[in-house]
Order: C-alpha cells, then sequence, then structure tokens
C-alpha cells in the first residue's frame, strides 16, 4: 500500500488551501458563524461548480469527478485547517454517500446532480437524545399508508439539519430500520437550530409530526446502509481533524518563533522544544492512520470498518492534544475571543464526540477485531 499522495492529490491540496485562503479567511469564518445559515450559498456553489469538490467522490454519470476517498480527504483536511463554514461533511460526505451506497437509482439521479453542483444541501438525521450511534438508539417511527411513509419522532445533533433542502433520516419500521428521504419544507417538519460549543458547525433537533416521506431503496435492512456510511464519515473526519491539529501546531511553532522572553524567542526554551516535538509525533501519526483508513475505504477493504475506529480515535485525541497545547504555548492570548485558537480547540472537542467518542470506538475496534472490550483495555 502506497502511503504517498500522488502529485494530483497534492495539486489539489494546493488549489484548495489556495481558494480557502482567499475565501474563507478568518474574518469571514467569524462573520458566517453569526449568522442564521451559518454558511455562504454562493461560496457553496463555488465549491461545487467552480472548485468541483463537492462530487469528488461522485461517478462523473452523476456530475461528479469519479475520484474516491482520499481526494475527499485531502479536501477536508484543507477544510479543517481554515475551519469552514459550511456543510461540507454533512451533504458531501454523509447524505452523498448514503446516496451512492443505496440501491435507488431514481433517488440518486434526481438528488446528486444538485449536490455535486452546490446548488442543494442534504444530510443525514441519526441521533436522538440518547446520543447513541446504533441502531439501538432509533426511535423514531416509519409507518406505512398509502404507498408512502409517515415519520413519527424527533432527532437532534442533526448537522445542518435546520438548512438542508434533503433530510435523510433514519427511522425505525416494523420489519427493520430504514432511511427516508424527507423534504426539508415538508408538512409536520419543525426545524430549530442548536445552541452548540462549535459555532463553526451548525446542528439542529429536527421534530416530525406524521411528516410524509419516501424510502430509499437499501441492500436488505437499511442499518447496514448507515453503518457503511458512520465508517466512511468517521474516515472523513478523522482527516479533517488532521487538519484542524496541524494548524493548531503550526500556529503554535510560528508564536513560539515570534514570541520572546529573557531576551530571545521561547522556541529556544527546552520544556517549549519538547511541547512542540511531541505534537508534531502526534499530528503524523494522525495523519498516517487517516491516510491508512482512507485508502481502506478506496480499496473497500474489508479491514475498512476496523481501521475507521482506529482513525477515528486516535485522530481525535490527537486533535484535542494538539488544540490544547497550542493554547498552552500561546499563553494569555490564546484564551481570548479575538485569537482563532478557542476556535480550534472547540471544533477539535466537538468532532471528539461527533459519530461517537474516543472511548466508544476503542470498544467498538476491540468487538471488530474479535476482542472482547475487557482484553482490548488491557
Amino acid at each position: 500500500m502506497d502511503f504517498a499522495f500522488s502529485d494530483e492529490q497534492e495539486e489539489l491540496r494546493r488549489t484548495v488551501r489556495a481558494f480557502l485562503a482567499d475565501t474563507s479567511p478568518e474574518t469571514e469564518v467569524r462573520r458566517l458563524m453569526e449568522t442564521p445559515e451559518g454558511f455562504d450559498r454562493a461560496l457553496w456553489r463555488r465549491l461545487g461548480s467552480e472548485l468541483g469538490v463537492l462530487g469528488l467522490a461522485v461517478p462523473e454519470e452523476y456530475g461528479g469527478a469519479g475520484c474516491g476517498p482520499v481526494e475527499v480527504g485531502v479536501v477536508l483536511e484543507e477544510t479543517g485547517r481554515a475551519l469552514l463554514c459550511a456543510p461540507f461533511l454533512s451533504s458531501a460526505v454523509l447524505a452523498t454517500t448514503a446516496l451512492l451506497g443505496s440501491d435507488d437509482e431514481e433517488a440518486r439521479k434526481r438528488l446528486l446532480p444538485g449536490l455535486v453542483a452546490g446548488e442543494s444541501v442534504a444530510t443525514l438525521a441519526l441521533t436522538e437524545d440518547s446520543a447513541r450511534w446504533d441502531a439501538a438508539g432509533i426511535g423514531l417511527t416509519a409507518r406505512a399508508t398509502g404507498g408512502s411513509w409517515l415519520l413519527t419522532g424527533h432527532k437532534t445533533f442533526v448537522l445542518d439539519g435546520a438548512c438542508a433542502d434533503v433530510v435523510l433520516t433514519v427511522a425505525r419500521t416494523e420489519d427493520g430500520i430504514g432511511v427516508f428521504l424527507v423534504e426539508g419544507d415538508a408538512a409536520g417538519l419543525k426545524r430549530a437550530p442548536l445552541p452548540t460549543l462549535d459555532p463553526t458547525r451548525r446542528q439542529a433537533r429536527l421534530d416530525y409530526d406524521g411528516v410524509r416521506a419516501t424510502r430509499l431503496r437499501t441492500h436488505g435492512d437499511g442499518w447496514d446502509l448507515v453503518s457503511q456510511v458512520l465508517d466512511r464519515a468517521a474516515v472523513a473526519l478523522a482527516a479533517e481533524q488532521v487538519g484542524v491539529a496541524s494548524r493548531a501546531l503550526d500556529m503554535a511553532v510560528e508564536y513560539a518563533k515570534v514570541r520572546h522572553q529573557f531576551g530571545r524567542p521561547i522556541g529556544s526554551f527546552q520544556a517549549v522544544k519538547h511541547l512542540l516535538a511531541d505534537v508534531l509525533l502526534e499530528v503524523e501519526s494522525a495523519r498516517a492512520a487517516a491516510h491508512y483508513a482512507l485508502l481502506a475505504a478506496e480499496g473497500e477493504s474489508p479491514e475498512l470498518p476496523a481501521v475507521a475506529s482506529l482513525a477515528k480515535a486516535f485522530c481525535s485525541d490527537a486533535c484535542l492534544t494538539a488544540t490544547r497545547e497550542n493554547i498552552q504555548v500561546l499563553g494569555g492570548i490564546g484564551f481570548t475571543w479575538e485569537h482563532p485558537a478557542q476556535l480550534y480547540l472547540k471544533r477539535a472537542k466537538t468532532s471528539q464526540l461527533l459519530f461517537g467518542d474516543p472511548a466508544y470506538h476503542r470498544e467498538l475496534l476491540a468487538r471488530r477485531i474479535g476482542m472482547e472490550a475487557g482484553e482490548g483495555a488491557a
């Protein structure tokens, strides 16, 4: 397995980084996180039509680029560095992956071109009050009636749920778990933004009162599809966490070079050197874990479930460590609202919990490789 990025992938990285430097500087991030939607629709369309990154993993027949998870991971690493305020994870990863993994050609043809072009936004509504990421946490019900389905219940912590044009909703039916297509303006659907620690990534609570929906055709039980989507989303988020951690490390190193105490840069002090070296080791190890998981996803490797949990657990910890230590190096200025360090720490903390925290994924990893949770901890 070749761990090196290709020349084309590195060019993609440079292109995305330059684009985000122009369109998503800190000032724009702070402006957008105060707006009702939390992102710029015009920029979203540019990401699709001009940059072409919203459909990287989508086959050309649906308007995509026909690439794979590694290219998506390259983009996510850069969006993480820039703290991009946009529904990339929810629409271009969660919803798009669910549609591609389904057996519903009609839904793919109808929805994917708009998602790829940035003309629309979709998301996946899974978690409820229990905040569980497994099938046991699904309480929202779907009842068949007159050729369609009616959904009753609620979802919470839904990424970009208040602004999505289409909500792929996971619900419980008489014959198991199903995934249902719900229009964002459907009658009986109430959407309320949630106050969150990270203002750069929006979440919402969705209440369903007999909402009419269409069932997405899937291979077998719908939970099989959801489980595959969650594994790939965990890998994608791990790549984004590498970007967040990398930027935090760069920020700390830059400051250590220019901040002087006792007549010399603080970066020359042994304690600071060791701290930054430890963070560098964490970041590069996280990058290796995320890249291996992306390659496993691209190759449809049977290892994917295990390495997805491994990458999510390790990258979550590394990202939180890097953003915390950044503030430690910055000192007092790192605790202020005016400095961006706090925004990276908040993204790191919320990402640590998204799709399951490290403890959850370590237990999941132990089960997936055939070990008991207790043996894995030992």
